[in-house]
């Protein structure tokens, strides 16, 4: 079965060998309705989360021949699950991975932004030693809402505990693990709020200008999920009036032809990305979370399974399938 792999980055290749019953053709460029043709003679395509699956694109990869679309990724909001439907086109996705990768990353920019360990480190590789400016707070007993406690949430909340701070939470399932509040007293009490949901019609802008003036002043946003939970407007105007102390971002909503790519000569013409990188009180990374070999080895290995079951059985039910 030939696969075209389409947005490959060099880390990733290593983990995705061609055998007798899978054959990758690798290419660098994205999956969208101009690159689709690459696709021909391929029963299915294997992409990212920065790969554009419109209806456009997804009819483009039924007309040659695809008939599989293998996420190596859990969100799928990129893609036109209707069109797929429409066109006979099956997905599958990972659902799960490495909730530890992406938890920890959440830890790690939270204490990197607070105790500016980026500052810190620019400042003493040239020589400057000096404290000021560099003050952060304790982490033990504030009050972190988790909004989202599915596997990732849940990693996290259980490490910010462990940090000795109280956890609150909100999800629509409700566990024991936490403290469990209304949406709208989660923004109300929390000192920091991170974001662990999928992004669909109902969570899209979840934070916004309403929901940002509920919350305590200083307050520290944390968003490991996808970049459409945040009304990115709305986070910069609390930034300006210091409402919001902190934003930790892994991604960010218009990020499709930024992250992941070099553009340390063009530059970026995203007038609102280029605002957010000029405030000190955020830090940002380019969608890296779950970026560890654990993670990598577990997405491998659950999207080749996902093209082998649909090789083997490609009417009957695919576990890990998602539809309109």
């Amino acid at each position: 079965m030939k696969v075209a792999f389409f947005s490959t980055h060099q880390f990733e290749r290593k983990y995705y060998q061609s055998t007798e019953s899978v054959q990758f053709v690798f290419f660098e460029m994205q999956l969208n309705q101009q690159t689709a043709s690459l696709a021909a003679n391929c029963s299915a395509v294997c992409a990212f989360v920065s790969d554009a699956i419109d209806a456009a694109t997804v009819k483009k990869l039924a007309e040659v021949g695809v008939g599989l679309i293998a996420l190596r990724s859990a969100g799928y909001n990129h893609v036109d699950l209707k069109a797929c439907a429409q066109h006979g086109v099956r997905v599958v996705r990972v659902p799960a991975y490495s909730p530890h990768a992406v938890a920890e990353h959440a830890l790690a920019l939270l204490l990197c932004l607070n105790r500016k360990i980026h500052r810190a480190y620019n400042r003493v590789r040239e020589l400057n030693f000096s404290l000021d400016g560099l003050i952060g707070y304790d982490l033990n007993k504030k009050t972190v809402g988790v909004i989202g406690t599915g596997s990732i949430g849940s990693v996290f909340g259980k490490i910010m505990q462990g940090l000795g701070c109280e956890v609150v939470a909100y999800d629509k399932v409700q566990n024991s693990d936490f403290q469990f509040l209304s949406l709208e007293e989660l923004f109300r009490v929390s000192d920091i709020i991170s974001l662990h949901v999928p992004l669909n019609q109902e969570t899209r802008h979840l934070i916004n200008a309403e929901s940002i003036s509920l919350m305590k002043p200083g307050v520290t946003i944390i968003n490991t999920g996808r970049g459409g939970l945040i009304d990115t407007r709305a986070l910069i105007a609390g930034l300006k009036s210091n409402h919001i102390g902190g934003a930790c971002l892994d991604v960010y909503e218009e990020e499709e032809g930024i992250f992941f790519s070099d553009l340390s000569q063009a530059g970026i013409s995203d007038d609102t990305l280029a605002r957010l990188l000029t405030f000190p009180q955020v830090i940002i990374t380019a969608h890296q979370a779950f970026l560890t070999h654990e993670a990598l080895e577990n997405i491998s290995t659950t999207t080749i399974e996902n093209i082998l079951a649909f090789q083997n059985n490609n009417d009957g039910a695919l576990t890990n399938e998602v539809r309109a």
